[in-house]
């Protein structure tokens, strides 16, 4: 399981790049990785897990070795969405699970109750499946203003040469930025993060994937309802206890009561699909110590799937 193979997906706008793990015959397993990251970001966890699945793991658009998107518009939450059902249709993928991390997890949140009948399994690791709107809908507006400045900004560089920067102020510069994610692992997600060039490395990111929450989709609680009850999966939630950081900076009160709500309405909805379990560890525990959540999410995805429904 240590050795993998590079795939690559044509789009209209280019490529998505992938990497794969085990054998085609493998019960499908797609991984989403989490924002600004890259399909790296498994490469220590899916070595630990059942060798009898063939895990999938791909570069969301603009990030890792994945085209970037057509010129003029920024980057919001669907547009992933729409990449997972292109990669699962390349793949002839009817049913799978899906593992994803952070970011990764709100898309897989949103994947699962728009195509129902194709997730069986849905892994959250120290992510959420859905981003709701308290107490955060009065920046709404700032959120989709900065997000179209944003775009504009970058476009007003567009002929300027990307930064060129010796490995180590790479390096320096990531983990800064990336406070929880190591020196090793931040090596790692830099691999495919960046590209060599005769003076250093430059970052292969889409210049336009700035602040997060300027592309997050933030739903409403009577939404949150609907949408759990569209979920045909059962959901594993991994917690790490020094994890998961709000993407802004509210009163953590605030935050916890938001979080709260939401995970209520996802268990009282899902009921016995719904498992969710706490490790020590932070927000990229999957890379830094994998072994803290190899069993658990291997014995879930060995679990009977969820019936499934007739739509």
């Amino acid at each position: 399981m240590g050795v993998f193979s590079e795939l690559k997906f044509s789009v209209p706008w280019g490529h998505i790049a992938a990497k794969a793990w085990g054998s085609l015959q493998g019960s499908p397993v797609l991984c989403l990785h989490g924002w600004l990251d890259n399909a790296n970001s498994f490469d220590r966890l899916i070595p630990l897990l059942p060798q009898k699945f063939y895990y999938v793991a791909m570069d969301f658009g603009g990030h890792g070795l994945s085209s970037h998107h057509h010129p003029g518009f920024p980057y919001y939450q669907q547009n992933f969405v729409n990449e997972v059902c292109r990669v699962a249709t390349a793949l002839k993928w009817k049913r799978f699970s899906l593992i994803a991390h952070s970011f990764g997890g709100v898309v897989g949140g949103m994947f699962s109750c728009t195509f129902p009948e194709m997730v069986d399994k849905l892994i959250l690791l120290d992510s959420f499946p859905f981003f709701v709107d308290s107490p955060e809908i009065h920046n709404l507006l700032t959120y989709r203003r900065r997000s179209i400045e944003h775009v504009f900004q970058v476009e007003a560089k567009q002929g300027k040469p990307r930064n060129v920067v010796r490995p180590e102020e790479m390096l320096q510069s990531f983990l800064k930025n990336n406070l929880q994610v190591g020196e090793e692992c931040g090596k790692l997600l830099l691999e495919r993060g960046t590209t060599k060039v005769p003076e250093g490395l430059v970052l292969n990111r889409d210049r336009r994937l700035g602040m997060p929450e300027n592309h997050f989709e933030l739903i409403s609680k009577d939404q949150l309802a609907y949408f759990c009850k569209k979920i045909q999966a059962r959901i594993l939630m991994v917690k790490a206890t020094q994890g998961y950081n709000y993407y802004r900076k509210v009163k953590e009160g605030e935050i916890e009561e938001s979080m709260a709500s939401m995970l209520n309405v996802v268990k009282s909805t899902l009921k016995e699909r719904y498992q969710y379990v706490e490790i020590p560890g932070n927000h990229y525990v999957h890379m830094r110590e994998p072994e803290h959540l190899a069993r658990i999410v291997g014995n879930f995805l060995e679990s009977n799937p969820a019936p499934q429904a007739n739509l």
